[in-house]
């Protein structure tokens, strides 16, 4: 083996090749300290606009991966190595994965925009999908809802995001409505005033908007009064058990007798 050739196409290659390593791994090094900042920035800024936490460390995370790409790509790009073979890995790689992944992908796509976009938050009662409960966790691929009757219920979220959400909690409040059936023969003042005086003892229902009694519907066997008061959201369910019991107790006391409810 002739030396003196070896060395002087090492020397050449050096020569060449040398320049465009040195520049890619300088590149590389200050890419890494650019990411960095720009992970602790991104931190600090989604801290400062209260992101939703399930959602913090996968839009870190998410950003620092494409940005790991790019700067592969550019030091692939200052090397001068070809990148259509590698391009077209990739895209077949891409568009095999997408196509097993719809479903999931559709799931974590609309995960996102939830807690984007918030039309829940947790602890917010919902109904959905035919289920109503309180929301116990937002996932990025499904939400946990816990029903009264103590159910884990799984809803992926694009059945979510693409579908009603009825949100019980945003307004705060809940109006309960409750309808009684009268004979003729019981006057409607005095209805009124029984009912009056059961909800006025009645601290779970709100003041604020005033609770309405009124006569709803007139039949050929007597008339239908309706009640209508508001509850807090929270305490629906226990404030309506108690109050029906409550009402039931005055009018039986006032000697008002209920055709049928």
């Amino acid at each position: 083996m002739d030396l003196t050739k070896f060395y002087q196409s090492a020397y050449n290659w050096i020569l060449q090749t040398g320049p465009r390593l040195l520049a890619a791994l300088l590149f590389f090094i200050l890419a890494q300290w650019v990411v960095k900042m720009l992970k602790r920035w991104m931190t600090q800024a989604l801290f400062k606009r209260n992101v939703h936490s399930s959602l913090k460390p996968f839009l870190i995370s998410l950003s620092a991966a494409i940005l790991q790409i790019l700067v592969m790509l550019a030091v692939l790009q200052i090397l001068r190595l070809e990148l259509t073979v590698f391009a077209a890995i990739v895209g077949g790689i891409s568009v095999a994965a997408g196509l097993a992944l719809s479903g999931t992908l559709q799931n974590f796509t609309s995960g996102i925009l939830i807690l984007l976009l918030k039309p829940y938050r947790v602890d917010d009662i919902i109904i959905a999908q035919g289920q109503e409960g309180i929301v116990k966790s937002i996932q990025i691929f499904h939400t946990l809802l816990l029903t009264y009757d103590n159910k884990t219920v799984i809803i992926p979220n694009s059945k979510l995001s693409n579908d009603l959400i009825v949100n019980l909690s945003m307004e705060g409040t809940r109006r309960l409505d409750i309808q009684l059936h009268f004979s003729f023969d019981t006057a409607f003042e005095k209805i009124k005033q029984s009912m009056l005086s059961a909800i006025n003892g009645f601290d779970a229902v709100l003041r604020d908007p005033e609770p309405v009694i009124g006569i709803s519907e007139i039949q050929a066997d007597g008339y239908q009064v309706e009640l209508n008061i508001w509850l807090n959201t929270k305490d629906y369910y226990r404030s309506r058990s108690n109050l029906q019991e409550r009402l039931m107790e005055v009018l039986k006391q006032s000697a008002i007798p209920a055709v049928s409810s």
